[in-house]
């Protein structure tokens, strides 16, 4: 990772891009891509996609979602105190202690989710964090001085927590589930700039919205786009950290490799193209299984309309939905070095069918 890249990452994912309200995040997202691509497309939500050759028929998306979890105001009591409802989903376990930001018209409110002292709790029987007793102070004094603050239902709210390096190989910080995506996808079209690789296809490098409530920005920039191949990129579990099953979660883990995923929504011929291309390109992988879905916007390209060929490349992250998600750089760099391999093998035309 180069000065150029570093300076992106650590802008990209210290700003804040809550489900709904990705806005500002997207526009570095672009700014930085720009110099890559023909042209770019956004939709009424917010989805941001860059294009490389935007006549060519044939068309291939990378994808990644550019959406973190976050909270809403739910409702303030006389007293000041706020309580919440989740944007995503956010864990209410890790909530107590920490600061927030809340995102007002008048700028940035600064909070903290309260907690009662260890002094004064029962030990015998003490209350766990749950949505109906964790609330946010911000030093108001009456539900009036809250209104005169900016503050209102609604607002939305994120932790206040910015990415960091980890000893030499990680990197952590909050909302890496899934800019860690973006910035991987965007320095798949940097690299293909400026290694001026000619593609006989048309690229769609798309940052997606709305992931973390169901998947609904890829479920609309699908239907606009109409892509032949989809190629998605998202977090998965490391499971060798404290408290994990490996025999419900699979043997996962942060520095072995990107994550190829089995499962219905993967189309088989397209897995086997990126199977083949690591191997061929030496580029370690992991492999993962899943069940009725990837639970990522995998589903909604490969579900959209008549059915577009779909695979994802995961990138093993610990402690998801956290803020400390921590990804091994090693990963991140063969991610960003199987899709840029990967779309060297795409054909123009190509026909991932089963049967022809």
């Amino acid at each position: 990772m180069d000065k150029i890249s570093k300076k992106f990452l650590f802008e990209y994912l210290n700003n804040a891009s809550p489900t709904g309200f990705e806005s500002s995040g997207q526009k570095i997202w672009l700014e930085y891509l720009k110099p890559y691509i023909n042209d770019y497309i956004s939709d009424v939500y917010g989805t941001v996609v860059g294009v490389i050759n935007p006549k060519a028929p044939y068309k291939v998306v990378i994808e990644a979602h550019a959406d973190e979890i976050s909270w809403f105001v739910n409702y303030i009591t006389d007293e000041g105190y706020i309580y919440v409802r989740r944007n995503g989903g956010s864990d209410h376990q890790i909530a107590p202690s920490m600061r927030v930001n809340i995102h007002t018209d008048k700028g940035i409110v600064k909070g903290v989710f309260g907690w009662p002292a260890i002094h004064v709790r029962d030990s015998g029987k003490e209350e766990t964090p749950t949505l109906k007793n964790i609330f946010i102070d911000i030093g108001a004094e009456s539900k009036k001085e809250v209104d005169e603050m900016g503050v209102h239902v609604g607002c939305v709210i994120t932790f206040e927590d910015g990415l960091m390096e980890l000893n030499k190989n990680y990197l952590t910080g909050r909302a890496l589930d899934n800019r860690m995506g973006g910035f991987m996808i965007a320095e798949v079209a940097r690299r293909l700039s400026e290694n001026k690789k000619k593609l006989p296809f048309g690229l769609y490098i798309v940052n997606a919205v709305q992931e973390e409530i169901g998947l609904r920005g890829a479920e609309m920039i699908s239907r606009k786009i109409k892509p032949d191949l989809a190629i998605c990129t998202d977090v998965t579990h490391d499971t060798q950290s404290p408290m994990y099953n490996k025999k419900e979660s699979g043997n996962l883990k942060c520095g072995a490799g990107p994550v190829l995923c089995y499962g219905p929504a993967v189309q088989n011929n397209v897995l086997k193209m990126i199977i083949d291309t690591a191997n061929k390109k030496k580029i370690a992988f992991q492999r993962q299984a899943v069940s009725r879905s990837t639970g990522t916007d995998t589903d909604s390209f490969a579900y959209s309309a008549e059915g577009v060929a779909s695979a994802l490349i995961s990138l093993p992250l610990k402690y998801m939905h956290t803020t400390v998600e921590t990804v091994h750089k090693a990963d991140v760099e063969n991610v960003i070095g199987l899709i840029y391999e990967v779309l060297l093998q795409v054909k123009a035309g190509q026909d991932f069918r089963y049967i022809k």
